[in-house]
């Protein structure tokens, strides 16, 4: 294995009409390159039954019709496909910024964090948002990123029962991940802020404000600049 790569792709049954292609063993950029890169490579050119691609971290999954083709015809077209990655051109990532609102009721678990990492709550701020995240896949609920890059410094385990709601545009901590809610969902993640814009809308020509490959970068905003931009957004929530 190099960089993160597997030598040889490693296929694996996913029920009875998926087909696991597995690239790398872990949160690496080079492996999510080349899940992208296939990903790209397949849409253009999309093989005899194949209904949907879903890529992830380290993987895609190929859903595909059992009556249309075969599991083994389909794993000798993705192999074949792999030697057409050097005509991919991946569009170059955005910077795409979104202002945070951090601790206090958009935030009620940064004190936790910060504690938890010998830090003090405004360190806890100025870490996170110095970050340059990179998403490595959308997924979950609409629109929720999965970045990369987080700090060793900000690293805190999930909470131990999940909340039944999160609200929408929270910010939040899991591990060495760190992500945005898009929509209120149920959800186990260290809530450290929360952001006032509308990440996802399907009324929107392009529903989400960014897609995998893309780098996010947090701004700390004040509660009063969080008011202005929500009542502008149309989600404000907080009195």
């Amino acid at each position: 294995m190099k960089n993160g790569l597997f030598e040889k792709t490693l296929f694996r049954l996913a029920g009875d009409r998926g087909l696991l292609a597995e690239y790398g063993d872990g949160i690496d950029p080079v492996v999510n390159l080349k899940v992208r890169a296939m990903t790209i490579v397949i849409k253009n050119d999309m093989p005899d039954g194949v209904i949907e691609i879903i890529p992830s971290y380290r993987s895609l999954l190929a859903v595909y019709d059992p009556g249309v083709t075969t599991l083994s015809t389909l794993k000798a077209t993705l192999t074949t496909m792999e030697q057409r990655l050097s005509e991919v051109e991946i569009p170059p990532p955005r910077r795409v910024e979104i202002p945070v609102c951090y601790g206090g009721a958009y935030g009620p678990d940064i004190e936790y964090v910060a504690k938890s990492n010998h830090l003090t709550v405004e360190e806890v701020i100025k870490i996170h948002s110095a970050g340059d995240y990179l998403i490595y896949m959308v997924g979950f609920t609409p629109g929720f990123p999965f970045l990369g890059g987080l700090a060793q410094e900000l690293i805190t385990p999930r909470l131990e029962t999940p909340r039944t709601l999160v609200p929408e545009g929270s910010v939040g901590i899991a591990n060495a991940q760190t992500g945005v809610y898009p929509v209120a969902s149920p959800g186990g993640w260290q809530l450290i802020g929360q952001t006032p814009l509308k990440l996802f809308a399907p009324e929107r020509e392009a529903p989400l404000l960014y897609q995998a490959g893309d780098r996010i970068q947090f701004k700390s905003i004040s509660g009063d600049e969080y008011t202005r931009i929500s009542e502008k957004e149309g989600t404000w929530t907080h009195s």
